[in-house]
């Protein structure tokens, strides 16, 4: 379903929000007072606009009331994300969704009415960490006990040969149900045999947990 929404801030995060959810059909209003980020992502949204965001009379005039969802990310400018936040509450937008430098941050935001606040860091780094710490298993979505959805990198010797050539499902009795390609970055789902094993791609891997350990032992 199309939704509206607001990104008011262009950093790196606020950015690629905006970016991935025009891609993905939402109308996007992007808003920033630098011009040049502004300028930079004309192209890639809706509507994007040079304004002075702690100015509540300027969002009343972008219409920010008008949106499903608004997402805040500033930076390092916590009163200005507050204020913000504290705005949009008070217009009545229903879903405010924003970035968080701290804990204390967090605890302010959800006081002036952030529906939603996200550590990205702090995410980021808890991610990471679990990722590194489990070999070369990146996401682990448990289904019915003993069998597991995984995001996994492909061991070598898998690297330079197709799906057919590997024999995931007869030889490991394991199904790849999608690969996540970096080198062009997408997601190709159910991908045909004749599809060619990258360094640079990920596979998403359905089996029994025994059998999907067996393919990370593989190296």
């Amino acid at each position: 379903m199309k939704r509206r929404f607001v990104i008011i801030g262009l950093g790196h995060f606020g950015f690629n929000v905006a970016r991935v959810l025009f891609e993905d059909g939402h109308e996007v209003v992007a808003i920033d007072q630098n011009e040049e980020l502004i300028q930079d992502i004309k192209d890639l949204v809706t509507r994007a606009y040079v304004a002075d965001v702690t100015d509540k009379a300027t969002l009343e005039a972008l219409k920010v009331d008008k949106a499903d969802v608004a997402v805040v990310s500033l930076g390092q400018k916590v009163d200005a994300s507050v204020l913000v936040t504290m705005y949009l509450h008070e217009m009545g937008v229903p879903e405010i969704i924003v970035k968080a430098l701290s804990d204390d941050h967090s605890t302010v935001l959800e006081m002036v009415g952030a529906t939603t606040v996200v550590h990205v860091e702090k995410e980021m780094a808890i991610r990471t960490a679990k990722s590194i710490g489990t070999t070369n298993v990146m996401e682990h979505i448990p289904l019915t006990p003993g069998y597991s959805i995984v995001e996994v990198a492909p061991p070598g010797v898998f690297l330079g040969k197709t799906l057919k050539e590997i024999k995931l499902i007869s030889r490991y009795r394991v199904q790849v149900i999608a690969i996540k390609e970096f080198i062009p970055e997408r997601m190709v789902m159910i991908p045909p045999m004749d599809t060619v094993i990258k360094d640079s791609d990920l596979l998403i891997l359905m089996g029994k947990d025994e059998d999907i350990k067996k393919i990370k032992e593989l190296g």
